[in-house]
């Protein structure tokens, strides 16, 4: 099994359900692994996931606002099972880096899990 990851990626986006959210933005920490079993040995970068794409992926999903990171979330999955349809999984969480919450100290996040 092969696993390419994106660890702590840090964006400022529009997300969310509130309008402060979407007037002000927040930050958010994005997490992402897909994984898969190769046929034969990888020689080129055409044979596996080039993580500077996969970013670019995630970045452009990250700046059209949405209400619900589990949206986010699973459209990005669908976005990348269409660009590398040979992964298997796809393991990604985002962080709410700053939660619009009364009091609260820490972060809200969504993980979301797609076996293909």
């Amino acid at each position: 099994m092969i696993k390419v990851e994106l660890k702590n990626v840090h964006f400022h986006a529009f997300h969310g359900l509130y309008e402060e959210e979407k007037k002000a933005g927040n930050d958010y920490e994005f997490n992402l692994s897909v994984s898969w079993e190769p046929d034969e040995m990888i020689t080129s970068l055409n044979e596996t996931v080039n993580y500077a794409k996969l970013y670019e992926l995630v970045k452009a999903e990250m700046i059209i606002p949405r209400q619900l990171l589990e949206t986010l979330l699973m459209e990005l999955a669908e976005i990348i099972h269409e660009e590398f349809p040979f992964v298997k999984e796809i393991n990604m969480s985002v962080a709410k880096l700053n939660a619009p919450i009364i009091n609260f100290i820490g972060s809200t996040s969504v993980t979301y899990k797609k076996t293909y």
